[in-house]
């Protein structure tokens, strides 16, 4: 049965027999001596008049600059392309808000740090995360390790206290930051003398846009972020950006052009893993050039997915088969790298890896030739100086590949639709084939739409039928660290981006993203469709729920194990989203399912509001012994791929 009613209706409707029942059920009861009506939900009035105010840059004549103020000059000159943040912070997050940087606050600061990673996923710029020094800092740290394994130029920001406050215990919050983000970051420094303000931004920026990026952890005691400055000549290193960093990049050399070019050129089926340097450096056109010209397949690879468009016919990512077959492998850009045996690739395959940083050439796969360079720049040499070429063969097994793939996704699909029919509740293989039909075949341009795939039943199944055919297009939010929880702030960041239109996401500025979570990912960051409510962020929230941690086989056989696994069952998480000015729809078969996201895509289309689709399922659909065929973790490199 499809339930659905407005909000005020769930919030004041009769729950059924019973005093206490109808009590739990109808908060607005509770109040009924002092209100007659629950009053609708509705953004502030403050939050668009707030937001419609002209930036106010600060300036150092009159009273001067804060500390918190000279940093905020420094992260608009960069351009950082976004904040997320919870209240706290004051001094540095006001200022950045003030000088125009656009910013979110939310709900709690573990899924904003989600969210603001996800906004640099999808379009490779730089963003910032604050909270709190001691416990939003420490709420951060799966998100800022999540954001380390996918190496997300994220500024981490977290700072109230004061040094004068260092081992006396004073007052709440404080905590000392940097030792905790050790192993989890490219550079991190605590800012105790005020006039080096400028400089520890520079190096900040400095690390995020140079070579491999990754997290940036700077915090600001009170002292730093409150000092004033009348003259910027009492600022050591008071340089513009052009005289701090470069933009200069590693070249390879004509002779390692040319020797890649000879391997590949007598390579029968080479193969190239396009990884997310080729992303971040924005090499997706060279690539395709260079591949439709000499005929090799590619594979992507990374935190994000699209740099080669899954629906070519040169793509591998939907041909796991034929990866075994390739007698050469292209590392470009791979910046998390597997070892052997991690990739379906043949051990003895021969390899060039190409990467910006020389110390990772070597790291954990042999090679036959390492090369120094810029991700864009190599593939540019590429394209230029490969002869053209035609590999029908390789190509034809390429085709055969993807035929098998999708023949096999199709039987996983056609068992599942027969559990669901048997059993009145969605298999995860029809939900995953129903989000893919209705965003790829119908009327919606199969390139426009962001998705974000997580969970573990769900992301499994999700991955094998989830499409990126242009950059940025698809988010592996579990990537490498395999964080539950992550998926729908992370979702909600890239649709701030894509609200904005921020680089690869310009053409489709203001469509709608979609999420894919399960019941245990949703706990982590629900609350955050009330900050995608707030800044018109339309966002579908697909949550496959199967009453259970995805992990619950593990308890099988385990004497007083299998409570810890379980939730209670038929839990409404659509309710919860429309207490909080979403939509909701409970869905338990796979026509249910279709209409439910025609309306949720209409919604937030239309009227840019997010809704959440509660997929009613069963915890044994996991198991293939029960309802075969269960899961399978997926083939690495390639679509659904998470580890590398």
């Amino acid at each position: 049965m499809n339930e659905k009613s407005s909000r005020r209706n769930f919030l004041t409707a009769p729950a059924g027999a019973g005093a206490l029942a109808a009590a739990v059920a109808t908060p607005g009861q509770l109040f009924a001596a002092t209100s007659a009506t629950i009053p609708t939900i509705r953004i502030p009035k403050e939050i668009p008049a707030n937001l419609s105010e002209a930036p106010k840059v600060g300036s150092f004549e009159g009273r001067g600059m804060t500390g918190a103020e000279i940093f905020a000059k420094l992260c608009k000159d960069e351009d950082l392309a976004a904040m997320f943040c919870c209240p706290g912070n004051y001094t540095v997050i006001n200022a950045m808000a003030a000088a125009g940087i656009p910013s979110y606050g939310g709900r709690s600061e573990g899924p904003m740090c989600a969210a603001a990673d996800g906004f640099s996923r999808v379009t490779g710029e730089a963003t910032a995360c604050s909270g709190t020094e001691g416990p939003g800092f420490t709420h951060m740290i799966m998100n800022i390790a999540s954001a380390h394994a996918a190496r997300t130029p994220l500024l981490v920001l977290a700072s109230n206290m004061q040094i004068a406050g260092d081992d006396r215990e004073a007052f709440i919050q404080t905590g000392y930051q940097q030792p905790i983000t050790s192993g989890m970051k490219k550079y991190g420094k605590r800012l105790i003398a005020p006039d080096r303000v400028w400089e520890y931004g520079a190096y900040a920026f400095r690390n995020m846009k140079s070579g491999v990026p990754g997290p940036v952890h700077l915090d600001f005691p009170g002292e730093v972020a409150r000092a004033r400055f009348t003259d910027p000549a009492n600022l050591k290193d008071f340089y513009t950006k052009d005289k701090y960093r470069t933009e200069s990049r590693p070249q390879p050399s004509t002779k390692e052009v040319a020797m890649a070019v000879d391997v590949i050129s007598k390579a029968e089926r080479p193969l190239l893993v396009a990884g997310q340097g080729v992303f971040q450096r924005k090499g997706s056109e060279a690539l395709l050039q260079a591949a439709e010209k000499h005929e090799f397949a590619v594979v992507g690879s990374g935190p994000m997915r699209g740099h080669f468009p899954d629906d070519h016919r040169l793509s591998a990512s939907l041909a796991p088969d034929a990866l075994m077959s390739a007698d050469l492998v292209v590392f470009v850009g791979q910046y998390s790298m597997p070892s052997p045996g991690e990739y379906r690739l043949n051990p003895d395959v021969k390899t060039i890896r190409v990467h910006p940083v020389q110390e990772d050439l070597g790291r954990n796969w042999p090679l036959d030739l390492g090369i120094v360079s810029d991700e864009k720049i190599f593939l540019e040499s590429l394209a230029n100086d490969l002869p053209r070429k035609k590999r029908d063969p390789w190509v034809n097994e390429l085709a055969a590949a993807r035929k098998k793939f999708e023949d096999t996704n199709l039987s996983h699909y056609a068992l599942g639709l027969k559990h669901s029919v048997a059993t009145d509740h969605i298999h995860p293989a029809v939900m995953a084939k129903e989000v893919h039909d209705f965003l790829y075949k119908g009327d919606i341009d199969p390139k426009q739409t962001v998705t974000g795939m997580g969970g573990w039943t769900s992301g499994i199944f999700s991955g094998r039928w989830l499409r990126a055919n242009r950059p940025g297009q698809g988010l592996t939010c579990g990537y490498q660290y395999g964080a539950i929880g992550p998926d729908l702030a992370m979702t909600i960041g890239a649709g701030a981006a894509v609200q904005r239109g921020i680089g690869p996401q310009a053409p489709y500025k203001g469509a709608p993203v979609l999420c894919i979570t399960s019941d245990a990912g949703i706990a982590y960051s629900m609350f955050e469709l009330d900050t995608a409510a707030k800044y018109k962020i339309p966002v579908i929230a697909v949550v496959y729920n199967n009453n259970c941690w995805g992990m619950f086989p593990a308890a099988l056989g385990s004497v007083r194990s299998m409570h810890m696994y379980l939730f209670q069952e038929n839990l409404r998480y659509d309710k919860m989203a429309e207490g909080l000015g979403a939509r909701g729809e409970y869905v338990t078969t796979p026509e249910q399912f279709r209409d439910a996201l025609k309306r949720s895509y209409q919604a937030a289309t239309k009227q840019t509001i997010s809704s959440l689709i509660n997929v009613q399922a069963l915890k044994e659909f996991t198991t293939g012994n029960v309802y075969p065929p269960g899961i399978a973790l997926p083939v690495e490199p390639g679509v659904g791929a998470f580890a590398h």
